[in-house]
């Protein structure tokens, strides 16, 4: 008999699905190999964070330029005949921060959805009640306020009832 070796490119190899799926077969993994991206993933994660109020400030500062600019041109011209089409155009960039704002409020999970329903809805509740009650106060001797003052305190209730709903479902 002759003492050769066998050689390794003569092995049978075994095909592919030779062992049937079984609970005792121990199969080894190898982990993925890690893949860099170009773009660092905490950039993109802190832009994705911070587009909506980054546009919605630019909105808002967007608003209060044009407002500004209504005001000083309907102050230096208090009788012309356009003094209505000036003073509406803060409207536009105002619309623009409403957009913005609903499109931030629909990209919400389910959660902040529910929170924020909540809360809209506390505030409009709570401002109702505090604008009729201080309406009979008016009635008996209180000064008028004007309606410029219920938006703000419907925005001032908004964060407090986020506040609280966010709080509660902690």
């Amino acid at each position: 008999m002759s003492e050769q070796q066998p050689n390794p490119d003569d092995t049978p190899i075994e095909p592919l699905y030779t062992h049937p799926a079984s609970p005792f077969l121990r199969t080894e993994s190898k982990a993925p190999a890690r893949v860099d991206m170009a773009t660092p993933a905490a950039f993109q994660s802190t832009w994705v964070t911070y587009r909506a109020q980054i546009e919605f400030g630019l909105a808002v500062l967007a608003y209060l330029m044009v407002l500004v600019g209504s005001v000083t041109v309907l102050q230096a011209n208090p009788g012309a005949g356009w003094r209505y089409i000036v003073a509406v155009l803060p409207v536009a960039p105002a619309a623009l921060t409403l957009w913005i704002f609903i499109r931030a409020l629909s990209r919400l999970d389910e959660l902040q959805k529910r929170i924020q329903m909540l809360a809209f809805g506390f505030s409009l509740g709570a401002t109702a009640l505090l604008t009729f009650a201080y309406g009979f106060l008016e009635g008996v001797g209180m000064p008028h306020l004007s309606w410029t003052f219920v938006l703000p305190l419907m925005a001032i209730l908004w964060g407090v009832g986020t506040a609280v709903f966010t709080l509660r479902y902690r």
